[in-house]
């Protein structure tokens, strides 16, 4: 059997996205994606973060809470690759893994102090849903976290990708000003598996407190219907 480990979750973080649908692929993909991070009690101490502003990115370890199982596999079906081609699974970013752990770089903006919460991290490009439990956070150092020379396999042929985008201007009302530009790059990702392209479907994305409405026709990503 396996040797097993005990792990904290240091704090949880907070986004728009309540559900996995819609979420990016990828970190870093979407900058006007906002966040915040809550530490736990036990982790609210402003000493443990002293230094943290200093950097301008960071690497969040987190738990896939939604995948969490008792069983792996050793191949995956990656989405973009159309989920029909196998890869071995770590090849890939996901959340299927014997240990459900995720990583993401994300731009830290600023800590606030809150009075009740102790240090809250403020931040931007995260793909993560909201509550998702943060077991460590790192400084990302760029001059050995990035290499402008590595190979990315079968995501370097869909890094660029992304799909028109058509919202009405009465539904784009609906929408508070602040969360205008990240909704549409969130829907220019493409939220569909790759192998779901039904022109009569109608998808449902939550987001920041509203239930977007969307069909794709014709390569283009038409939002029908905007709920509160």
């Amino acid at each position: 059997m396996a040797e097993e480990i005990a792990m904290k979750v240091i704090a949880r973080i907070h986004t728009d996205f309540p559900e996995k649908f819609g979420i990016p692929r990828q970190s870093g993909l979407i900058e006007e994606l906002k966040s915040t991070i809550v530490f736990e009690p036990e982790f609210r101490d402003a000493n443990a973060l002293r230094g943290l502003e200093e950097y301008s990115h960071l690497w969040l370890i987190w738990e896939f809470s939604e995948a969490v199982r008792d069983t792996w596999s050793p191949m995956v079906r990656p989405p973009r690759l159309g989920g029909n081609k196998r890869v071995g699974v770590f090849a890939t970013r996901s959340p299927f893994r014997p240990n459900p752990i995720g990583l993401s770089s994300v731009k830290l903006e600023y800590v606030e102090q809150h009075p009740s919460l102790g240090p809250v991290l403020h931040l931007t490009g995260a793909d993560l849903m909201d509550g998702t439990p943060i077991l460590d956070i790192k400084p990302y150092l760029p001059h050995v976290d990035s290499h402008v020379e590595a190979l990315g396999s079968f995501t370097e042929k869909t890094k660029e990708y992304f799909i028109p985008v058509e919202i009405p201007d009465e539904l784009l009302e609906k929408v508070p000003a602040d969360h205008r530009a990240a909704l549409k790059k969130v829907l220019e990702q493409d939220p569909r598996p790759s192998y779901q392209n039904s022109e009569e479907r109608v998808y449902g994305l939550s987001f920041a407190g509203m239930e977007i409405k969307f069909q794709v026709k014709d390569e283009v990503l038409h939002v029908v219907g905007v709920e509160m």
